[in-house]
């Protein structure tokens, strides 16, 4: 039961990163690897406040806004530029890790004996590991639904229009360069929280906590794609989040396997790999039916 509780609740905060993503993979277009260098900026700004003594709160607000910051940096280099949008979050990954190095003073810090978010006074009454599932259907509903909101807005509309079709958005008025700036700036801010979050789950901030971070990010995507379908935008953000569920699912059903820790990110890397060819090999399958009608027929 501890591992159906816990998995569900690492679900639902490492889903705060699935929806992140979402808007720069699905809605904006593109893969943004500075992914990989905010989120355990996030962790770091968030750690380090809390050993200085920063409530949790304010934190996770500090967090979200050095990743907005990076995601600004990113923007900023593709949109003005002119450096394709794989290069710049590289760049801008890269030079997370130097930057986390000197906000943390060293490559890893404990939370042992510091107040976090998790150890608020109201989750200290639900039984063990419930307090991330709490804590993540908190925040992953507040997201969620603040981005439903925001993209049904003139400015969410505008936002969507970029992704969808740059050039007809510009030629009614539209802004390409600042909405993928807020696009960038919102999701790598949300990314960074995710980081502030899972960091004070685990108790614990590394800088090498964001190797292979896209991988899961994609799988808590594409899982929620090929498992739900057909959906409209506003449902895809929420299937992200089952998405994520579902991934920390196959993840506990494989190391009850035997498998090793060491073997996540492969494992991960299969995981995404399996799910974007099922459809594939779904059409393929669909075809060679229709193929066989057609000649029984004939």
């Amino acid at each position: 039961m501890s591992m159906i509780v816990s998995a569900i609740g690492q679900g639902l905060l490492w889903a705060i990163l699935g929806v992140a993503l979402f808007l720069t993979f699905r809605t904006l277009n593109f893969a943004d690897m500075t992914v990989e260098g905010t989120f355990p900026l996030g962790a770091a700004v968030a750690v380090t406040s809390l050993t200085h003594h920063l409530t949790p709160t304010a934190a996770i607000g500090l967090a979200f806004l050095a990743g907005a910051v990076a995601g600004l940096i990113t923007g900023l280099l593709y949109t003005k530029g002119k450096v394709p949008i794989l290069l710049a979050g590289i760049l801008v990954m890269t030079a997370c890790l130097s930057i986390n190095l000197r906000i943390m003073g060293t490559s890893n810090i404990s939370l042992l004996g510091q107040a976090t978010i998790f150890s608020q006074h109201f989750l200290k009454t639900l039984p063990r590991y419930f307090d991330s599932v709490l804590v993540g259907l908190i925040a992953i509903i507040i997201i969620t639904s603040l981005l439903i909101y925001f993209l049904q807005t003139d400015l969410g509309q505008a936002f969507i229009m970029t992704g969808d079709n740059p050039v007809m958005a510009q030629s009614i008025g539209i802004n390409t360069d600042n909405m993928i700036i807020l696009g960038l700036m919102v999701s790598n801010g949300l990314i960074a929280l995710s980081g502030a979050l899972i960091a004070q789950s685990n108790g614990y901030a590394d800088v090498n906590m964001g190797i292979g971070i896209i991988v899961i990010a994609l799988a808590s995507i594409i899982i929620g794609e090929v498992v739900f379908g057909t959906l409209t935008l506003n449902q895809r953000l929420v299937a992200v989040t089952l998405g994520s569920i579902i991934y920390r699912f196959v993840i506990l059903g494989v190391l009850q396997l035997g498998f090793s820790t060491n073997d996540l990110n492969l494992i991960s890397a299969i995981i995404l790999a399996i799910c974007l060819l099922l459809p594939q090999v779904s059409k393929k399958l669909k075809l060679d039916q229709l193929l066989r009608k057609g000649v029984s027929r004939g």
